[in-house]
């Protein structure tokens, strides 16, 4: 029986331009959002803070509803709807390979999140796998490895010193049996793009197998697992303009279908029998379905399918050209204003996405992104952005202590071990980021306008 799953929008991704990078932005959810401000008065809500969530895509928003009415079981289901929510959902992980351009005998497994998706690969390593990660990987890169021997590399300070640095570890393993290594293709705090291809090609010149996290990469530049010849690639739907909950982890087969489920339960089990003995027998499904026990988040796998396919139409040459221009006016804005430090591992003309944090010496992180929201109506976040390590190696010290990801209390007007991120993307108005660079340049100039107090380790504006 065929079924017909709920139309795509149609509606155009970008308004037409001769210069790429002055195309409009893709419509997002919240941008006709207006927000109070301490001083009095409204401004329109500036999301900056597209690398922790960024905002959905109108697109996504209208896919989802057109689908929402149709809603049902998955998979097992014989009315009509669950028909149709099987279709969308197996058309979605499709969809997904492509985007990916998956090989042919890949999988894509669709988790809850990045973090969601590496935890799966930790689970799966075959037995006394060793895995190599830098000290630059964020947490959700950095931490599910724990059950394995980890080694941990030093930040590189350049594409070459980061491949010939693998290279060095991967040679000197003893004995030398399975390994993982595990890398960002952008950096959460920098924003800079890693050599992936290269450290790819690294890693299987000496055995070894390469998981890319692509939570950053992905909603800012094409990535095609042939190309870049990783292993595994692991992504979040929140950053991709699909805020509903799900993740992917798509490529080879071999190593998961031999590890047991991440998730014991319904829909993994092809088959389970009660022994004589009162045990419980059971014969485990291969494929996706082997690690996707439950009821699958299928308005959450949809809505990555749909910011899959608005990404791909808009075109990601038109969408890195808008951005690396928005990357450039902030950049050259913040180097204007005394006091500014941008953080780098590889230096300024580093490729990058639209990812910066930065410091200003006599400010604390909070105040200053206290202020930016409360005084602006900026949203940025600040802290040390769930990467410990690195924040530490690019501003000299331990990066430790409370707040937001771990960043150490601070009094107003004092200098902590943590940044600012400003972040954007697809989405972002010129007007955003404009407002953005101005604000801090007033700030740093002239100071607050209100007063600030520390509440549970983080500045916010006194009553």
């Amino acid at each position: 029986m065929s079924v017909a799953a709920p139309a795509a929008s149609s509606a155009p991704a970008v308004a037409p331009s001769a210069d790429p990078s002055r195309r409009a932005p893709l419509p997002v959810l919240g941008r006709d959002v207006s927000v109070p401000l301490v001083t009095g008065g409204e401004a329109p809500y500036a999301a900056l803070d597209y690398a922790a969530s960024a905002p959905a895509l109108q697109r996504v928003w209208d896919d989802v509803a057109a689908y929402a009415p149709y809603y049902g079981s998955v998979h097992r289901g014989a009315g009509y709807l669950s028909q149709v929510s099987t279709e969308l959902f197996e058309n979605a992980r499709r969809t997904v390979a492509r985007f990916l351009d998956c090989r042919e005998d890949d999988q894509a497994v669709f988790t809850r999140s990045t973090t969601d998706s590496l935890n799966l690969l930790a689970r799966a390593l075959p037995a006394d796998c060793r895995v190599f990660v830098f000290e630059t990987e964020h947490h959700a890169a950095l931490l599910p490895w724990r059950d394995a021997s980890v080694t941990c590399l030093d930040a590189p300070r350049s594409h070459q010193e980061a491949v010939a640095s693998l290279e060095r570890a991967l040679a000197a393993r003893d004995p030398h049996g399975p390994a993982l290594v595990c890398v960002t293709g952008a950096s959460n705090v920098t924003g800079e793009l890693w050599p992936v291809r290269e450290l790819a090609a690294v890693a299987h010149a000496h055995g070894a197998r390469i998981v890319l996290d692509a939570a950053q990469l992905a909603p800012h530049r094409p990535v095609s697992v042939r190309d870049l010849d990783v292993d595994w690639v692991a992504f979040s739907g929140h950053k991709l303009y699909a805020p509903f909950g799900a993740g992917v982890l798509a490529g080879r087969p071999d190593w998961l279908d031999a590890a047991d489920p991440y998730l014991a339960g319904g829909g993994a089990s092809r088959r389970v029998v009660r022994r004589a003995d009162g045990g419980v027998d059971v014969d485990w499904h291969d494929g996706a379905a082997r690690h996707e026990a439950g009821s699958p988040n299928v308005i959450g796998a949809h809505a990555v399918a749909s910011a899959c396919t608005a990404l791909t139409e808009a075109g990601f040459d038109a969408l890195a050209a808008r951005e690396r221009r928005l990357t450039d006016l902030v950049r050259a804005g913040l180097a204007s204003v005394p006091g500014v430090r941008v953080l780098s591992l590889f230096g300024d003309g580093a490729p990058r996405v639209g990812v910066i944090s930065f410091v200003v010496d006599g400010w604390n992180s909070s105040h200053l992104a206290a202020a930016l929201s409360a005084e602006y109506g900026i949203g940025v976040r600040d802290g040390l952005f769930c990467a410990h390590p690195l924040v530490g190696a690019l501003l000299g010290g331990d990066a430790g202590g409370r707040g937001e990801c771990g960043a150490p209390e601070a009094a107003p007007g004092e200098r902590s071990l943590n940044a600012v991120r400003v972040s954007f993307g697809a989405g972002t108005p010129d007007e955003h980021v404009e407002r953005f660079v101005r604000a801090v340049r007033e700030l740093v100039r002239d100071g607050a306008r209100w007063t600030y107090r520390t509440e549970d380790g983080r500045c916010v504006p006194a009553v």
